[in-house]
């Protein structure tokens, strides 16, 4: 029996259409929901995932500001920008892009983006309240995953999640939305020991890796649910796809999986911003 394919394009095109309706209810308001993406340097693949962002904005009717800044720019220079940016009323989501030049204090530019604009949950402060089960905005691409999950019915309760990778703003925060959710969650990362005997114990595989093609259709049990959060060189995610959807029940491609999701929870928590702050804002 073939598995069900997690179209994550379908989920995506659902929650972008919600969206369109609530940008036009806003701006009857007088707020048009804006989302600031900061750009530091010439990395050529990150200014691609700027533009991408802004004509995502662009096609719900929000508004999409650029910052474009040199690559000799300072922590001091980005973190007063940052701060602009966090008194701006007009501004209702703030996305710094990733990496930054050397030079910068990554973490203490994300710990400078107010919390109210942290909509793709890249502060310690969000992450914790997203861990204790009250976060607003937790990253964006753990809330694809559990958005996938919801619209498509996967039961989490009881399940056993395998998590490969632990990065703050994926592997991390994703284990702990499974673990809000009621499910038991194993966490592996490039320490683990006995990796495939622990994923062939997985009712749920969250792939997290960032290596192409890395976990194997033979280290699964049968029926598992696989989500693909990796996307490499050759379009191609962190699992062998061929291999896995053998084993599935449930399976996410690469790409047009967990990747178009991703950027409707950005533009999904930018939304639920200028609806929640920049409405008490403009009453205020």
């Amino acid at each position: 029996m073939e598995p069900l394919l997690l179209d994550g394009n379908r989920v995506a095109t659902e929650v972008k259409d919600s969206l369109r309706e609530k940008v036009i209810s806003l701006k009857e308001t007088g707020i048009t929901p804006c989302l600031a993406t900061v750009l530091v340097g010439d990395d050529s693949s990150s200014a691609t995932y700027v533009k991408m962002k802004g004509n995502a904005c662009a096609k719900i009717g929000m508004e999409s500001r650029k910052i474009h800044l040199p690559k000799e720019t300072t922590t001091s220079e980005l973190l007063e920008i940052i701060n602009e940016l966090n008194e701006d009323s007009t501004v209702h989501g703030i996305l710094l892009q990733h990496p930054v030049p050397h030079q910068i204090d990554e973490r203490a530019a994300f710990e400078a983006i107010s919390i109210e604009k942290d909509v793709d949950g890249v502060t310690s402060l969000g992450f914790g309240q997203n861990s204790l089960g009250f976060g607003e905005y937790p990253s964006c691409t753990p809330a694809a995953i559990m958005s996938i999950i919801d619209y498509y019915n996967v039961s989490l309760e009881g399940k056993h999640a395998v998590v490969v990778g632990r990065s703050p703003i994926l592997g991390k925060p994703v284990s702990m939305m499974l673990l809000n959710r009621n499910a038991t969650v194993t966490t592996c990362h490039s320490y683990t020991e006995n990796l495939k005997d622990i994923l062939s114990q997985a009712d749920i595989v969250v792939a997290a890796v960032g290596k192409p093609r890395f976990i194997q259709g033979d280290w699964l049990k049968e029926g598992a649910v696989v989500l693909d959060a990796g996307y490499n060189k050759g379009n191609v995610g962190d699992i062998d796809y061929e291999a896995c959807y053998e084993k599935a029940s449930a399976i996410t491609p690469v790409p047009g999986g967990v990747g178009p999701v991703t950027i409707s929870m950005l533009l999904k928590q930018t939304v639920d911003s200028a609806e929640k702050y920049g409405v008490s804002i403009q009453n205020s």
